[in-house]
């Protein structure tokens, strides 16, 4: 399969036609308009009890780079900053803050625990302070702070994985390596009720910290996005739509009891797909139908999204008092392709198997045909890096048609961060600090590395961390070229789910 670089597209003609080549519907204003020129990505908007300057959005992010004791090192703050500068006025989560020290994804990540209270509050005030620097008013930036518990992908503090399980998933417990047969890995439902007040703690300290919203994390593949497709669970938190929700639902509820000054968001993975093997090809699923261990995917195909469930639940969370959404699909840990598109690989991952633009155009349609069902609640778009140059054109004109309120982004903030600044004061293009998906900011965790943007961040390039990361990624390419003698390159995923 070939995959076209954006690089190598030069016009805004030249990327449509792409995309009608590859059979999808992207759609990009032909000119990006500053705020001056009535630029839709400058309207403000209502969020919960809080007026949210401007529609760019940055997406909450796991650095590697807290200190062991979950407080901030200054790799954190360095990043925080570089989000008070970004010119977004919605910054989501921020970071992936664990609700408890058993729920981590790394051994460096933050902690929502009272013994971190004074590190929450000194992200926010410096990303506030960066904010102010760069000439911007705080009255209408929105900061929350994301809470999660990492689950099947949890770590102890050497990094060891230590998964905590919703329910054995059969493909995935082979894809990983864990027992099917141990049962002490799966939460019991009396410890659930630990872990809800858990959260709740984790919600009260945000609250005290000054974030006007924390993000109850249900995507990804961690434990609340496990639970969602927990069918075969037996007991009150498994089995039909009621019993799979209830965790999720429960601690919004007793979150919104016991800090009820906070809004609440939820960044949910709307559709799933079974594991991707190294080779970049789905695990088989034909011993397994009816499929009963993805949330919005169809039992019958699980290839195919089913936005059924997903939809009512959102419907049924925004009733119990749920303001706004981020979007988002599958995991990074199974099936990265279908969650963050990319060009090039992770250390971890595999050849893409489809052109990235069609994991693009998936993920804005699906947003899509979600906001369109609820017109009424906020809900935030991702997966928009890999569009590079033309995130912008796309950002503005999905923005513009009502396919989504808000465009957040990832990767890309670790080597542009002042993106949106620069589209919103309409200053030149800064093409060399672009995102190109090398997935060096994925490479280097899954190494033990902190995570940043080694090619084009000078911070980055000068770490001796970066020569680690060259020889993780010459490894990386030797196993993808061994690879590339068997047929890779069969897509598992068509164009004719993206409509």
């Amino acid at each position: 399969m070939s995959i076209r670089k954006i690089a190598q597209l030069r016009t805004v003609a030249e990327f449509l036609q792409r995309c009608q080549e590859l059979g999808i519907d992207l759609p990009a204003d032909d000119q990006v308009l500053s705020a001056t020129e009535g630029t839709p990505m400058a309207q403000r908007l209502q969020f919960g009890r809080s007026l949210c300057g401007n529609r760019w959005c940055i997406h909450p992010m796991e650095g590697w780079d807290a200190n062991i004791d979950g407080s901030p090192s200054e790799f954190t703050l360095r990043r925080w900053k570089n989000f008070g500068r970004s010119g977004a006025k919605l910054i989501w989560g921020g970071e992936a803050a664990a609700v408890r020290s058993d729920g981590r994804a790394n051994p460096r990540q933050t902690l929502a625990l009272p013994s971190n209270l004074a590190g929450l509050r000194t992200l926010r005030e410096v990303l506030l302070e960066e904010h102010e620097a760069a000439g911007q008013s705080s009255t209408d930036l929105v900061v929350g702070l994301q809470l999660t518990h990492s689950g099947r992908f949890s770590v102890d503090a050497q990094g060891k994985r230590q998964p905590r399980l919703a329910y054995h998933h059969p493909l995935l417990d082979r894809r990983f390596d864990i027992d099917p047969l141990d049962t002490s890995l799966v939460w019991t439902d009396q410890q659930l009720q630990e872990l809800k007040h858990d959260y709740v703690v984790a919600a009260q300290l945000a609250d005290e910290a000054g974030y006007q919203f924390v993000d109850v994390k249900a995507c990804h593949g961690y434990l609340l996005h496990e639970f969602l497709s927990g069918r075969t669970r037996p007991g009150e938190y498994g089995g039909d739509f009621a019993g799979r929700t209830r965790l999720l639902r429960e601690i919004i509820q007793d979150i919104r009891r016991t800090c009820p000054g906070l809004d609440i968001g939820v960044r949910l993975s709307v559709f799933d797909r079974p594991p991707y093997n190294a080779l970049g090809e789905s695990m088989a699923v034909e011993d397994d139908l009816p499929y009963r261990h993805a949330f919005g995917a169809s039992e019958a195909d699980p290839l195919q999204i089913d936005l059924r469930e997903p939809q009512r639940l959102m419907r049924e969370l925004a009733e119990l008092g749920v303001v706004a959404f981020n979007l988002s699909a599958g995991s990074p840990y199974y099936c990265p392709h279908i969650q963050r598109p990319a060009a090039f690989p992770p250390s971890d991952g595999y050849a893409p198997p489809e052109d990235p633009l069609i994991g693009v155009a998936r993920q804005i349609h699906v947003a899509r045909d979600c906001k369109l069902a609820h017109p009424d609640l906020v809900c935030v778009g991702t997966g928009y890096t890999y569009l590079q140059e033309y995130l912008p054109h796309v950002a503005q004109a999905v923005v513009r048609k009502g396919w989504i309120d808000s465009v957040g982004l990832g990767r890309l903030v670790l080597s542009y961060p002042e993106l949106p600044l620069d589209t919103l004061r309409g200053l030149p293009w800064q093409r060399k600090r672009v995102c190109r998906t090398f997935s060096d900011c994925t490479t280097a965790p899954r190494n033990g590395l902190v995570s940043g943007c080694y090619p084009l961040d000078d911070y980055y390039k000068r770490l001796p961390e970066a020569s680690v990361l060259s020889e993780a990624k010459q490894r990386t390419a030797a196993r993808l070229a061994a690879d590339s003698t068997q047929d890779v390159t069969k897509p598992n995923a068509t164009t004719s789910d993206v409509d």
